[in-house]
């Protein structure tokens, strides 16, 4: 019997099937995936600043007429609907990532917000939304006696 010294870098001796299956899966969870097109997930940022509360929602390609704002009892609700618009009949598509669909997002701010201050301008693909602070709302700590 002979024994053979094994060297894992060598070319010949890597084996393929890690990367074809790494293929495989990607190509399962993308069917997966593509299966779900009627819902968006749009990123959301919310941030603070002294004065006010800003939220910024990625909508690229939407119309503002297709964006709903309501704000009830402290929650912030932005909706709407991102529309597939294929209206080229001789057009195949091989692959389509953007996402497409209803989508629906809620949060609930702080007590401290000034309800009537509410702004929004959409601009760019981006939702921004403003709500200032109203001071006479802030919390204050309660000292025991």
């Amino acid at each position: 019997m002979a024994l053979t010294n094994y060297t894992p870098n060598r070319v010949e001796d890597k084996d393929l099937f890690p990367k074809r299956f790494s293929d495989v899966l990607d190509e399962f969870f993308n069917d997966v995936v593509s299966r779900r097109r009627d819902r968006f997930v749009p990123g959301i940022d919310v941030s603070e600043t002294d004065d006010q509360f800003e939220v910024t929602v990625e909508l690229p390609g939407m119309k503002k007429e297709d964006i709903n704002i309501n704000l009830e009892n402290n929650q912030l609700t932005v909706s709407g609907e991102r529309k597939f618009e294929n209206e080229e009949k001789n057009k195949k598509y091989h692959r389509v990532e953007s996402q497409y669909g209803e989508f629906t997002r809620s949060f609930m701010l702080p007590d401290n917000i000034d309800e009537d201050s509410i702004e929004a301008r959409y601009e760019d693909g981006l939702l921004n939304i403003t709500i200032d602070k109203d001071e006479e709302k802030v919390s204050k700590k309660i000292e025991i006696k």
